[in-house]
């Protein structure tokens, strides 16, 4: 209890004794999270990041740093990603004080595809172990940086996205290969109810995982969560890179600046 009310109510005060304006675009953005902010495979050259392509804090005309910049030309030059490819939620401690360093007056958080992506279902992250790896990083965060805002992005509907290349046979082959998330894509062709049955409980675990962020989230006067809209969203084929069958492309990178966007804060007012 006392975490929750005690920090609220310093980055009042905080703000308060600034005379910062809440409506007011930031001067500087930081993002956190795993390769889907590292825009992992969307560069000419595969296999790699390409940091530029980045929803949040990438030099694309769509990511929330240009949106930004069009703006406040003063943010120009303090955007900064401090997401990495293969991240969990036990990264992102480590990852806000990136942040933190950065004194960045916005920071977007896209984590936990990873807690769902397992090598298995049983190697997914426990909610508990979950819920507490991010407030902790919330804490930590919010202490730091009390008159910045943070927006929280709801995990992507895993099962969604493996039902886009279920019955792909290039896509199958790849997934097997690279192992890629077979807590859910283990299997792909199979109706046999135990198949069918994992998959719906990681996609459970995928839902359970976001209700822990807009709880924690939740606490934060400063904090946005996104009501779940990267989660409904409706990707389609083509926002999937086929790299890698799982990835967002370029479009995939576009869709989700403006799902997000749409679900962040009014910096205008």
């Amino acid at each position: 209890m006392k975490l929750r009310f005690a920090l609220p109510l310093a980055a009042a005060l905080s703000l308060a004794l600034s005379g910062a304006a809440h409506g007011a675009y930031p001067n500087s953005i930081a993002s956190t999270g795993d390769s889907i902010t590292r825009a992992f495979n969307d560069c000419w050259f595969p296999y790699v990041d390409c940091p530029s392509a980045s929803w949040t804090t990438g030099t694309a005309s769509y990511s929330h740093y240009r949106r930004i910049q069009v703006a406040n030309p003063g943010i120009t030059g303090r955007s900064y990603n401090q997401a990495a490819t293969g991240a969990d939620m036990a990264d992102l401690y480590g990852q806000v004080q990136g942040a933190i360093g950065r004194r960045a007056e916005y920071v977007t958080i896209l984590m936990g595809a990873n807690d769902v992506c397992a090598s298995s279902e049983a190697g997914m992250t426990d909610v508990g172990v979950f819920r507490a790896q991010f407030a902790a990083a919330m804490a930590s965060l919010v202490s730091s940086l009390p008159s910045s805002r943070v927006f929280v992005s709801s995990i992507p509907d895993i099962y969604q996205l493996f039902s886009l290349y279920r019955y792909d046979l290039a896509a199958n082959s790849v997934w097997a290969i690279a192992g890629i998330c077979q807590s859910m894509l283990a299997y792909p062709f199979s109706n046999l109810p135990g198949d069918v049955a994992r998959r719906a409980r990681v996609r459970q675990r995928n839902i359970e995982y976001n209700t822990q962020l807009a709880q924690i989230c939740a606490m934060y006067f400063q904090c946005r969560f996104d009501g779940n809209a990267v989660f409904n969203a409706a990707f389609v084929r083509s926002d999937v890179t086929t790299r890698d069958y799982f990835h967002p492309s370029v479009a995939g990178q576009t869709k989700l600046a403006a799902v997000t966007w749409a679900a962040t804060f009014n910096f205008a007012q």
